[in-house]
């Protein structure tokens, strides 16, 4: 039986870390996009009133899917918190959306006035199904988190016209979407109505992709459409043959998240099977140190194995994101650290990074190296990146814990309140207490509605070499299972569990293969990664090594960017003076001069002024 996620509802968050950045968000960020999505005339478009003439912005194939992701971060914020402000908006937009439907269901603000001719005919590039999934998943939020069915009755009226669109029926298109989302958003769908239609659709786009001749190779109206990339949309093999992740990086994770979705709800072996396969790939070979993937701005791509280059690297916040989605899914399938690792590793640093301390400004890309020209920006051209990371932040209470067959597990050490109903024990609540990820001592009190036996997991994260588990001050060496200790014994309600991670602060190196990364390190301390930024050094920091015998320690500053730990030490810099006028020379001393050491937490660089950034430091 998979394993069933705590909804975010039933979790309160009251955590030191994470509550101050849920704040920012629900009360900065989500304004502020709202604002930004009214300017750029997002919400504008969705009135159908554009003309040529009228002077407003011509609205875009993909506009859609940004206003949707936003509605689903705002449904989420309401839900755990009223906002009068905040709902007046939501209905706003929800009202635009309702009344931009057609009479055939379809909803599209672009195709819904201009070149009406094209609807359906560019499925490879217009981007009509991403943004009906974006659509769908917004109204189904929207649904479970405020109860309301007026935008979900919408999502049902156009996901039922789609339906009688595509297929292997006569006169049906048989085709998908040229960016995945649509897979994942009609499971969403089928989860929250019953109505099978919608999950066998999902399930025939993720069927039909990479079936010969390739769907995109056959679409007349633009000729440049052809099979030959047919890779950068994950169509060049049928789902369970692909062993690699090739092509758009946010593409190939929303396609994974729809296998994996499908293998749980159809009880489909084969479809974990490939995602194990493609899980694997990307972990030993295509996965950046912050959690994030996608190494190349052309295209916003995987390359090959091993090329992880830094200063080039694109890392787009929506790729992590996603990424932290389809993990989340594999989690549910398979209650393995490994996955709850991944999420961890991806949520504290290169998604995290996305978004600035102030909640305004936001990365699209997140390099690991940077010459000061980086800088995170209030919107962009194509803004997927920003309502992504809120709707991810404002449901991070369903990332916590699960409930497993026979008990709860808990994946994120997230400082909180957690009531989950479990069969023979009623209303259970777990109280999790500590100052993660900041400290290594989590505590975790049980009160059980009545006296039961149950398991409870607890994941042993994968950087922690040494830990203790005691219940009620009593040391216990608990049975471990796919990195999960596991406690099995009757719980009578009061009982106090502490775990201990040790957090010493930690160089990793690279696999060899990893050419940008050789002789260099880089510095973690429990699931954070730090990085050296321009600010904190009077040598350029490119110019800076750290000895193999160097003493690093650490310490927390509480009114340094909102209050980080940062590790420190001593370390050498290249003489400016040798290199004055030349390009190369002789190898000479040329790590030579004491230099002090400043690490800050990768997350929180870039929000002072414009300086450079590395994550990998050479090591001498």
């Amino acid at each position: 039986m998979p394993n069933q996620p705590i909804p975010f509802s039933d979790v309160v968050i009251n955590d030191s870390f994470w509550s101050p950045k849920l704040r920012v968000n629900r009360e900065i960020s989500l304004p502020f996009q709202y604002r930004q999505l009214k300017e750029s005339g997002r919400l504008d478009a969705l009135r159908l009133e554009w003309t040529p003439n009228s002077g407003k912005p011509e609205p875009h194939h993909f506009w859609d899917s940004d206003t949707a992701k936003w509605v689903e971060a705002a449904s989420y914020c309401l839900a755990l918190k009223a906002d009068a402000e905040l709902q007046a908006r939501l209905d706003a937009v929800i009202d635009l959306f309702v009344a931009a439907q057609q009479p055939d269901g379809y909803l599209n603000s672009r195709y819904s006035i201009i070149d009406t001719h094209l609807r359906w005919k560019n499925l490879r590039d217009n981007h009509e199904l991403y943004c009906a999934g974006h659509l769908i998943e917004a109204a189904v939020a929207h649904f479970q988190a405020l109860g309301s069915r007026k935008f979900l009755d919408v999502a049902i009226r156009f996901a039922d016209y789609i339906v009688s669109v595509f297929g292997r029926g006569d006169g049906q298109i048989r085709g998908y979407c040229g960016h995945e989302e649509i897979e994942l958003a009609l499971v969403r769908l089928w989860q929250a109505t019953g109505h099978m239609r919608f999950l066998d659709l999902a399930s025939y786009f993720v069927e039909e992709r990479g079936q010969k001749p390739i769907y995109f190779g056959t679409e007349t109206d633009r000729t440049r459409l052809n099979e030959g990339n047919s890779a950068y949309f994950q169509a060049h093999l049928p789902v369970r043959e692909q062993t690699e992740a090739v092509g758009h990086a946010v593409r190939a994770v929303y396609l994974y998240s729809a296998m994996a979705d499908l293998s749980r709800e159809l009880g489909d072996p084969s479809l974990f099977d490939a995602c194990r396969r493609l899980w694997d790939n990307i972990a030993e070979t295509r996965l950046y140190i912050t959690g994030q993937i996608g190494s190349t701005k052309h295209g916003e791509a995987f390359t090959g194995a091993y090329d992880l280059p830094n200063e080039g690297a694109y890392c787009e916040t929506c790729a992590g994101v996603g990424l932290i989605f389809w993990n989340h899914r594999m989690l549910q399938l398979d209650c393995d650290a490994r996955y709850a690792d991944q999420i961890e590793q991806s949520l504290y640093n290169g998604v995290l990074s996305g978004m600035a301390l102030d909640g305004k400004s936001f990365f699209y890309q997140n390099p690991l190296f940077d010459r000061g020209k980086h800088r995170r920006q209030e919107w962009f051209g194509c803004s997927c990146c920003p309502s992504n990371l809120s709707r991810l932040l404002a449901s991070l209470g369903s990332y916590i814990a699960s409930v497993i067959p026979k008990g709860v597990a808990i994946h994120q050490y997230i400082s909180g309140d957690i009531r989950v109903a479990l069969p023979d024990a009623g209303q259970v609540e777990f109280v999790i207490e500590g100052q993660f990820p900041w400290q290594g001592k989590v505590t975790l009190n049980i009160r059980p509605g009545r006296a039961c036996r149950f398991e409870l997991a607890l994941r042993i994260p994968s950087w922690a070499r040494d830990y203790t588990v005691s219940i009620d001050g009593v040391p216990i060496k608990p049975a471990v299972r796919k990195g999960y200790c596991v406690l099995a014994q009757e719980w009578r309600g009061g009982e106090r569990i502490e775990l201990e991670f040790s957090m010493p602060v930690e160089r990793v190196v690279s696999n060899p293969s990893v050419i940008s990364n050789r002789s260099q390190v880089a510095l973690q301390r429990g699931p954070i990664v730090y990085c050296l930024e321009g600010a904190d050094h009077e040598a350029p920091i490119e110019n800076i090594a750290l000895p193999q015998n160097a003493k690093l320690s650490d310490r927390f500053i509480p009114d340094f960017l909102g209050g980080v730990c940062v590790v420190e030490g001593s370390g050498k810099a290249v003489s400016s003076k040798i290199w004055t006028g030349k390009l190369y020379q002789p190898i000479t001393q040329t790590f030579s001069e004491s230099t002090s050491i400043r690490a800050i937490p990768y997350f929180a660089w870039a929000n002072r002024a414009p300086g450079t950034m590395t994550v990998w430091v050479t090591q001498t």
